[in-house]
């Protein structure tokens, strides 16, 4: 369940700020696991695995409807202040360069295999 202006209920990164709810593609796992990483969805906790959307490319502002939800896309990658596992293992890791974050503006269900379009990139609508 995502909450408005909060997250997912009960994710330990929800609350009120820019990064309620991570993203990343299955693209970029697949580049992982092509470095020889015994890696999966989840291993990089992002709370959603997408595939066919270039992510890293969606500009800030951009809306997402995912389910029943609403969501603004309000940062691309992220600055890692401590390297993670992946990292020690591969010295590299995607999640800083190609995962994304969005804020929740219209709470409701989300399920798996829910389509993801992106309505607007234009923050008037």
């Amino acid at each position: 369940m995502f909450r408005e202006n909060h997250g997912i209920v009960g994710d330990a990164h929800a609350g009120d700020w820019h990064r309620q709810i991570s993203l990343l593609a299955l693209e970029s796992i697949k580049k992982m696991q092509a470095k020889g990483l015994d890696v999966t969805t989840g291993d990089f906790a992002e709370n959603i695995t997408t595939e066919g959307i270039d992510l890293p490319s969606l500009p800030i502002g951009t809306k997402l409807v995912i389910g029943e939800t609403l969501n603004e896309v309000t940062q691309i990658g992220k600055e890692c202040h401590t390297r993670c596992a992946i990292y020690q293992q591969a010295g590299d890791c995607v999640m800083p360069r190609e995962g994304i974050f969005v804020k929740v503006l219209r709470g409701g269900i989300v399920r798996t295999n829910d389509r993801i379009e992106i309505v607007s990139d234009d923050s008037s609508n």
